[in-house]
């Protein structure tokens, strides 16, 4: 039996009022499994974003309901909810948000230390190995390359052992080969680990590494892929819906 690791009903999210107002998502109902690697696209002002940062429990929505781990967070108060974010949900950002001053293993142990918890070293040294950067442990990030600053990230948000980890452009700001190093790195925890994944992007040669892809436009889901999926594949439907711009379609193909 296939456990949804997360589910969101009938979510609605507005912004604005009057002649501003804005609805990102438009009555969303979809679940992403556990150990799947779902990839959401679509244009700019689809709701993309919007999903992840309400199925993740950043943004409230106005109406609906999301349900992680077999919780529902609009059950929950701030406290409570700050409390999974931290041991449940697990991040990582275009920007890689590492903090300056602090090591590699101290950036990692980070969301730990911030739940009044100190992680073993060993747990710190295996998530760090877990990423290819156990001899990069002491390293500040000033002195990490960007797909090094990505890769620490990611083993920051696998030390609580979260049940989902929500990724938002993340290599948005690397290059094609440290690009491929973190897709194949999220694959390997949907595969080797059995996480789940939910990943927002805009390039469908990222997307060829997920499961499913969701499709979305005017903040509704317009489309789903499973099975097959490859670059040129994803790119031809999005080109059917007509869902980004045809310059991102043809640098897939």
């Amino acid at each position: 039996m296939t456990t949804q690791t997360v589910t969101l009903t009938g979510l609605r999210a507005v912004y604005g009022t009057g002649a501003r107002r804005v609805t990102a998502l438009d009555g969303v109902t979809t679940s992403f499994a556990s150990g799947t690697f779902t990839a959401v696209m679509g244009p700019s002002g689809s709701g993309k974003s919007t999903l992840l940062h309400c199925a993740a429990g950043l943004d409230k929505p106005a109406e609906g309901t999301v349900t992680i781990d077999g919780r529902r967070l609009d059950d929950m108060g701030e406290d409570e909810l700050t409390r999974l974010r931290r041991e449940r949900i697990g991040f990582v950002f275009q920007a890689f948000n590492l903090v300056s001053t602090l090591t590699a293993a101290q950036n990692v142990e980070l969301p730990m230390r911030l739940a009044g918890r100190r992680p073993p070293a060993r747990d710190v040294t295996a998530a760090l190995d877990a990423v290819g950067l156990a001899d990069r442990a002491g390293h500040r990030p000033s002195e990490l390359s960007g797909g090094e600053q990505q890769r620490v990230a990611v083993a920051r948000a696998l030390i609580t052992r979260p049940a989902v980890v929500f990724a938002d452009e993340p290599t948005g700001a690397l290059d094609s080969a440290a690009s491929r190093q973190i897709l194949r790195l999220l694959r390997a925890l949907v595969d080797d680990h059995r996480q789940t994944v939910v990943m927002v992007t805009h390039d469908p040669t990222a997307a060829a590494y997920a499961d499913r892809v969701l499709l979305l436009a005017d903040g509704r889901v317009v489309d789903e892929l499973t099975g097959g999926i490859t670059a040129a594949v994803v790119a031809a439907r999005i080109a059917e819906q007509g869902t980004l711009p045809a310059a991102a379609v043809e640098r897939s193909c």
